[in-house]
């Protein structure tokens, strides 16, 4: 059966609104939750007959105003719009192959700039292309430091790590369905997809709900098992030269305690690393 990527989404769009949240009285007894196509068909203004189609997969390329009104009756936010504008085909799509692994020398020379904070590239699959030593320090108990979604739902220190494991691994969700709205039929993508909702029953039933969000500035709350609780803030810049990779760097509030602890980690990997060479260090990428 053929993938039904965008009448599931409107499908999920649709289940999660009530008849209060549109200014709409309800009527008759509801059998499903969320509102009926009926209702979206009133709200977008279009022929309950053409949204059906639409969910049921037999209509996949409504025009940019049919979007845009589906946008509206939906109540999507920014994120959100923009999925299902990907999934419309109503705006342009990358060609070619998907965005590339490397990180330029330009960009490995300005995340070592970083000596003092966390650094690191990824791509919107969430790859790990590059990190800073401090950024390996900060996810040592991970090995290899490969993807930050099979991290957290994968690797076995993932819900010690994260202190807010729960919020985590929705927004994780949220920016893999983001990345596949960019890159639709990536096999890298839909092979990571797989691989996780094999090995984690959560990530298949966040999967399904269809969220869709890029990367938020939410405050990471973490346990490393080295230096103990960590809260760290972090900002996300894309990465011109490179469309899809992004450079994201963490950051700890002056003089608080987890600004303590970091410059205390920075310590404890500096000391490791004269030791025992950087080679130890498995979680580094240099790439």
């Amino acid at each position: 059966m053929p993938d039904n990527d965008l009448g599931d989404f409107l499908r999920s769009r649709r289940a999660r609104l009530r008849p209060e949240d549109v200014d709409m009285l309800s009527s008759g007894t509801r059998r499903v939750a969320g509102l009926r196509r009926e209702e979206i068909a009133v709200l977008a203004d279009v022929n309950v007959d053409y949204y059906t189609r639409l969910e049921q997969g037999r209509e996949r390329r409504p025009s940019a105003q049919m979007v845009d009104a589906l946008r509206r009756a939906l109540r999507l936010d920014e994120d959100e719009a923009a999925h299902l504008h990907r999934l419309a085909g109503t705006v342009p799509l990358p060609s070619g192959s998907r965005p590339p692994h490397h990180v330029s020398a330009g960009l490995r020379q300005l995340l070592d700039g970083y000596s003092h904070t966390p650094a690191l590239v990824l791509n919107r699959g969430l790859d790990v292309l590059a990190t800073n030593p401090l950024a390996d320090a900060l996810f040592s108990a991970f090995a290899p430091v490969d993807n930050l979604a099979r991290m957290a739902f994968v690797h076995p220190a993932g819900r010690g790590f994260y202190r807010d494991w729960n919020r985590v691994a929705r927004s994780t969700v949220a920016n893999l369905r983001h990345a596949t709205g960019h890159e639709p039929g990536d096999p890298h993508l839909a092979a990571l997809v797989a691989e996780l909702a094999q090995h984690s029953p959560r990530f298949a039933e966040l999967w399904a709900e269809h969220d869709v969000r890029g990367k938020s500035h939410e405050a990471k709350r973490l346990l490393h098992p080295d230096v103990g609780p960590l809260t760290l803030d972090f900002r996300t810049f894309d990465v011109r030269e490179a469309p899809g990779q992004q450079l994201v760097i963490y950051h700890a509030e002056p003089g608080s305690e987890s600004h303590q602890a970091l410059n205390l980690l920075e310590t404890l990997h500096a000391t490791r690393a004269a030791e025992h060479g950087p080679a130890h260090l498995t979680g580094s990428r240099r790439a």
